[in-house]
């Protein structure tokens, strides 16, 4: 399956480089966090080396995780702040939107890769929920990505972003580091660089 999604990316990336609206030479950590003084480098533009094109925000920079409730893959509730404890990758994603599908594999070596020290979260916003989710997830195989569900897209308005897929790093307190809106390589020099600081702090 991980060869189909690299395939599928190669074949469907020109069409890829926006995120996908809900029902969306890379800049520097370092040089983002300097605008956080409200200057425009508040916001940067990320292009991977494969061509994915996102947009970094640190606007919202110590600001605390959304608060609303969304399903475990048992259908239980939950909260963001059931994850505190070390730091967390969310994901919103949806399976018609393409760029969120492209991104899934790389999720997926990323959690496998940084599991000691990174939970990452893909919540799906799909208003089937686990009907739509579950035979993607069974046909995907993940290694370490859970099928979490957002049925009433609270994570989305509560983000705010109105773009898929949006991605947001919290520390281990549960404060936004950044965040990313639209594709990224997640298996990159890039997201690694911009995560390392916040995971070295655990």
């Amino acid at each position: 399956m991980r060869l189909v999604m690299r395939i599928f990316l190669f074949l469907s990336l020109p069409a890829m480089l926006a995120a996908c609206d809900m029902p969306s030479g890379d800049k520097q950590s370092g040089e983002a966090e300097q605008g956080n003084d409200g200057s425009q480098t508040q916001e940067q533009t990320i292009e991977s080396d494969s061509g994915l094109v996102g947009k970094l925000d640190i606007s919202l920079r110590g600001s605390s995780m959304v608060d609303t409730p969304f399903k475990d893959p048992n259908g239980n509730v939950v909260r963001l702040s059931d994850f505190t404890g070390k730091p967390v990758l969310v994901n919103i994603w949806a399976t018609w939107c393409a760029p969120c599908v492209v991104e899934m594999p790389m999720l997926d070596e990323l959690a496998a890769r940084e599991k000691d020290r990174l939970q990452v979260l893909v919540v799906s916003q799909d208003i089937q929920g686990a009907e739509k989710v579950d035979p993607f997830f069974a046909e995907a195989g993940f290694d370490e990505l859970e099928a979490y569900t957002d049925q009433e897209n609270g994570l989305s308005f509560g983000f705010g972003s109105g773009l898929m897929p949006t991605t947001v790093l919290y520390d281990a307190q549960g404060k936004e580091v950044w965040r990313v809106i639209g594709a990224m390589d997640w298996d990159g020099a890039r997201a690694a660089m911009l995560m390392e600081e916040t995971l070295a702090e655990g």
